[in-house]
């Protein structure tokens, strides 16, 4: 078999067309981005209208959303690994086709159980694309300013996929009805699909095997360490499902671990974690993700149920969060090669903390452009300058073979952070909510009519004001773990990122290159 030339002054598989051909291929990759991750946020808006249309209970209506985070966040490790062995762009394509179908079914479905099965379907397709879109990225622009410029266009739009999600979820409802959510992704995931051959290069496939067990027991684990959160938050600490699903979780996720350790072609290589910058790097995405997610989950809860939002009007409301996250990540994008990643990490993770520390403030009274504006701005800056920074580091000196595999796991982090962190924040909300439950149901049925009382006897539900009372006391006490989940990841960053001059350089572009396999072998 005749091998094929290889370059002699770019890394092996990057492209070196930085012109029409490198921005067409950052579209399509950048598009397939936002439409995974804005299918985290863009239900929820849609979530009272699901449950009248198919009868969900309030329970099981919160899975609507897990079954799609869990199954995307627990497959894609083994989503990167497909990518590195298959080939990626082959299996990029595979994933959007996926999800395309899954988001048709979706649209389609008749019954609470149709529309999970879609959702975690959904999932299991984004698992697939992200981490290849992610690793694409690395094979197709060149190391320095070009690919940095990428990175921050990438994480630009990961980072704002949700406040966008909320936005298009707002205006789906309202003009049309709540299973256009997921048929919107229909002509774009096409698009995306029939676009990737013409822009986009294969890269060359790595022999080796799928590490199954590793993905299960992963996703298996993260799935009852999620349900035992949201079942504390539902029938206490000491309910005997909850402590039930806490040891399985306990005893899985150890058996993932060991797995790992044992495999010889494990999903998850372990000895990524030993560069302190990368472990680092995947600590300050888990306390991130928990603190975004929880932030748009409560913010969207706030501002329909206390501040009277229309659907439209609540995805309006998310809007400066996609322009001012783009801006900080033009920022740190721009300044990464003077400054370094560091700087960003701690002011961003400094930024988001107070934040959200500010949004804790807010009560019945409070308003929009008065309380939920402001902190919201402070939040989303901060988390721009962070997802440039954190990709970046992320991929930072992996070899071309492991890039599947190592932004698999930065998605991961995110994905799995953002689940694990909501349950958290649900558990908290619970708690607060129902003290102060407590407190407001004697104050009702003191002044409440014969007939409301009635009502309430029927429901269980308070009446507003009541009942605004109820939910902003859950909320600032989810807001306050919040903003602890992202100044941990600030202390992370001081404590954990170094920088040396010769990684300076490498941002600059200056003849330090990511390592090749042949450096490697």
């Amino acid at each position: 078999m005749t091998s094929r030339p290889r370059p002699t002054s770019a890394p092996q598989h990057v492209t070196r067309d930085s012109g029409g051909g490198n921005a067409m291929a950052l579209l399509v990759i950048a598009s397939c981005q936002l439409m995974v991750v804005l299918d985290i946020t863009i239900v929820n808006i849609a979530l009272p209208d699901i449950q009248r249309s198919l009868d969900f209970s309030t329970t099981s209506l919160s899975w609507v959303v897990n079954a799609y985070t869990l199954t995307f966040g627990g497959l894609l490790l083994l989503g990167g690994r497909a990518g590195d062995i298959l080939g990626r762009r082959r299996v990029f394509v595979f994933g959007v086709l996926l999800f395309v179908l899954a988001s048709l079914l979706g649209g389609l479905a008749q019954s609470p159980g149709q529309l999970l099965a879609a959702r975690a379907l959904q999932g299991v397709g984004g698992a697939i694309a992200s981490p290849t879109s992610l690793a694409l990225i690395s094979t197709t622009f060149r190391e320095g300013p070009e690919r940095n410029r990428a990175f921050g266009v990438f994480a630009a739009v990961s980072a704002g996929g949700g406040a966008i999600g909320l936005l298009a979820g707002g205006m789906l409802v309202e003009w049309l009805n709540w299973r256009w959510v997921l048929f919107v992704n229909v002509p774009i995931g096409l698009l995306i699909a029939l676009a990737t051959p013409r822009y986009i290069k294969e890269s060359q496939r790595h022999p080796g095997r799928f590490d199954i067990t590793g993905a299960l027991t992963s996703t298996a684990g993260m799935v009852l360490l999620v349900y035992g959160f949201i079942r504390a938050a539902q029938d206490g600490w000491r309910d005997t499902l909850t402590l039930v699903s806490f040891a399985a979780a306990v005893v899985i996720l150890a058996l993932f671990v060991l797995v790992e350790r044992r495999s010889r072609q494990p999903i998850t290589p372990l000895h990524m974690f030993a560069d302190r910058n990368r472990a680092g790097t995947y600590g300050i995405m888990l306390c991130l993700a928990a603190a975004m997610f929880g932030m748009f989950f409560f913010l969207t809860l706030y501002v329909q149920n206390v501040l009277d939002f229309s659907p439209l009007r609540a995805g309006l409301a998310f809007l400066p969060v996609s322009v001012v996250i783009a801006i900080g990540a033009g920022l740190a994008s721009r300044f990464l090669p003077v400054y370094g990643p560091k700087p960003f990490m701690v002011v961003g993770g400094l930024l988001a903390a107070a934040g959200l520390g500010w949004l804790t403030l807010t009560d019945v009274h409070s308003t929009y452009a008065g309380s939920v504006l402001g902190p919201m701005l402070v939040f989303s800056l901060g988390m721009g300058m962070e997802f440039v920074s954190l990709t970046l580091m992320a991929l930072s000196n992996v070899a071309v073979r492991e890039t599947g595999a190592a932004s698999g796991l930065l998605n991961a982090t995110q994905q799995v952070g953002g689940s694990l962190g909501l349950s958290i924040l649900v558990t908290m909300y619970g708690t607060a909510s129902g003290n102060e439950a407590e407190e407001q149901v004697p104050r009702f049925l003191q002044q409440a009519t014969p007939a409301e009382r009635l009502q309430f006897r029927r429901t269980g539900e308070l009446p507003a004001p009541w009942a605004d009372e109820v939910l902003t006391a859950g909320v600032s006490a989810a807001f306050v773990t919040a903003a602890v989940f992202a100044a941990v990841a600030a202390l992370i960053a001081v404590l954990a990122i170094q920088v040396r001059t010769s990684d300076l350089q490498r941002l600059q572009g200056d003849a330090v290159p990511v390592r090749s396999e042949e450096g490697d072998r």
